[in-house]
């Protein structure tokens, strides 16, 4: 921590978190494909419901926790005021201790009443209980650190978490559904959701155990400052549990809404399918799986770069502001939607053209391919409209408006549902009407978004250099990969290695592309990780101007 100084471009840290985000998701996706080999369709259906539910009870009790202390403490060390920011600390710490057990217990005893559309995910929530109360404490000591300008502990920190649930979910999954070999499909089922769901607490304890042996390493140093405190100013308990509920209350909202999205859609679609439709209960939960654990995990990859350049710009953003350089702030934010945008448009145009190679990648289940392929294309354009609203909600955060996110979100919530029931009922669009609805709450989101930020900062979007140069360049990109795939195909017909070869080459064009139309030019291109190294290559292929 003591080197932050050097790296206190939010771009940087905001391409480390990100690299690490990449490496968690595509670790997730990896194991995912062996764990479904062995719970089946059926038992992830029970998975992807429990994971659902622990979600919105984490988003309410913990998630929002780095974001929201990581805001205070940035405005604490804008000020010098050292003290202050080992109070924030502690007091975090307790008030997880209080939410975070409460919500663990409510949650394994409630669960039958949670999954009463669900029994059959009743184990699975439950072993995920005791998750709730160690993530709180995670989440406290990763916003200390993101505080700080320090991303290499929260990047390492996730890793470790990933690495750890991957390994101990297959392990489980195999082991419960050995322990139940005589037993029916579905109580197997049953048992390999529960080992998917220990995977998560034991991938959440080694990175808390992680992020603690850190904390202990850099704690001689902490306390030192914090006793040469020059400010003059010390908060009191009081004043400071008053500090975190204030802004932490609007940041769960805020997030709670944002995201409950997906449980609402869940509820509403097996409501429609299992009590008006009458489709029997296993099918409903085998489709709504490929729809969660497949279609929806591969889009989320790259909407990992935005929620990590947004873990990145609210401490900057918050302590800008707080200084009133407000026009330093809106550098920062149209520095941290451009770099966002370079990778999600591409991302999400090369999701749309190879949906069908890039899922057989990752999932090469036969019985669900055309399905979960489909799904794929229809939210490739959430891609950019999650990364967007992701960013945009988070600089509304920063500059205290956080109440604003929660009232947007509540409004893209209301359209999205209305929208989804009309569909689910006037329709047989089924698992498609899920993809307009997530469409349609990312696009409502962005839009709410992009005019408050508009409104508070005084902010124009710069729109050519932005959206337009990046869009160009990736439709020649797409157009480069697919014919690439394409003709690779259908020389050799081996699906994993035509798309490598293919996402390979379009990399390349796109990095050529955007440079040549100068949609990046010599400074932003430093500012990435590696960034030396990418300038000194374009300019010797006389790329850059």
């Amino acid at each position: 921590m003591g080197g932050q100084k050097k790296k206190n471009n939010f771009v940087l840290q905001a391409g480390i978190l990100a690299a690490s985000g990449m490496i968690v998701k595509v670790i997730g996706l990896i194991y995912r494909s062996p764990l479904l080999s062995i719970i089946g369709l059926e038992g992830n259906g029970y998975y992807s419901t429990a994971i659902n539910i622990y979600t919105i009870i984490l988003l309410i009790s913990s998630y929002s926790i780095p974001s929201a202390i990581s805001k205070v403490i940035a405005q604490k060390l804008a000020f010098k005021e050292y003290r202050n920011v080992q109070r924030v600390f502690e007091c975090a710490l307790l008030y997880v201790l209080i939410v975070g057990g409460a919500a663990s217990v409510i949650t394994f005893v409630a669960a039958p009443a949670f999954m009463a559309k669900s029994v059959n995910s009743v184990v699975a929530l439950r072993v995920l209980a005791p998750t709730i109360f160690f993530s709180g404490f995670l989440g406290v000591f990763r916003g200390y650190f993101q505080a700080h300008g320090s991303m290499m502990h929260t990047s390492l920190s996730q890793i470790l978490e990933q690495i750890l649930n991957a390994v101990v979910s297959i392990g489980a999954a195999y082991l419960l559904i050995k322990s139940v070999a005589d037993s029916d499909e579905t109580t197997q089922a049953v048992y390999g959701s529960a080992g998917s769901a220990l995977g998560t607490g034991a991938g959440v304890v080694t990175a808390l155990l992680f992020m603690f042996g850190m904390y202990m390493l850099n704690r001689k140093m902490l306390h030192k400052r914090a006793k040469y405190d020059r400010s003059g100013r010390l908060d009191s308990y009081g004043e400071i549990f008053k500090v975190i509920f204030t802004i932490v209350t609007p940041f769960i909202l805020s997030t709670f809404i944002y995201n409950c999205s997906t449980v609402v859609n869940m509820d509403v679609y097996y409501s429609v399918l299992m009590e008006y439709k009458h489709v029997d209960s296993v099918t409903a939960h085998i489709d709504y799986g490929i729809f969660s654990t497949q279609a929806i995990a591969v889009v989320n990859i790259p909407i990992a770069i935005a929620s990590a350049m947004s873990s990145a710009t609210i401490p900057g953003v918050s302590t800008t502001f707080v200084r009133k350089e407000y026009k330093k702030t809106r550098k920062q934010v149209a520095k941290a939607i451009r770099m966002t945008m370079l990778i999600a448009i591409p991302a999400s145009v090369g999701l749309l053209l190879l949906a069908k190679p890039v899922m057989y990648f990752i999932f090469p289940q036969k019985e669900a391919l055309d399905k979960a392929s489909g799904l794929l294309m229809a939210l490739s354009v959430t891609v950019v409209l999650y990364c967007l609203s992701t960013l945009t909600n988070a600089v509304l955060q920063g500059i205290g408006k956080v109440n604003t996110p929660v009232i947007h979100s509540v409004i893209a919530l209301v359209i999205q549902v209305a929208s989804l029931v009309a569909l689910l009922w006037f329709t047989d669009l089924n698992l498609y009407a899920l993809a307009c609805a997530n469409i349609i709450y990312s696009f409502v989101m962005c839009v709410l978004n992009q005019i408050s930020v508009r409104k508070h900062l005084k902010y124009r979007q710069e729109y050519m250099k932005t959206f337009i140069k990046p869009f160009f360049a990736s439709f020649v990109m797409g157009a480069v990969a697919y014919g690439v795939y394409t003709g690779l195909y259908m020389l050799l017909p081996v699906s994993r290695i035509a798309l490598l070869v293919a996402i390979g080459i379009g990399a390349a064009v796109y990095f050529v592309i955007i440079l040549l139309i100068g949609g990046v030019d010599e400074k932003e291109l430093r500012s990435f990780p590696k960034g030396a190294m990418l300038v000194h290559f374009a300019k010797r292929m006389h790329l850059l101007r």
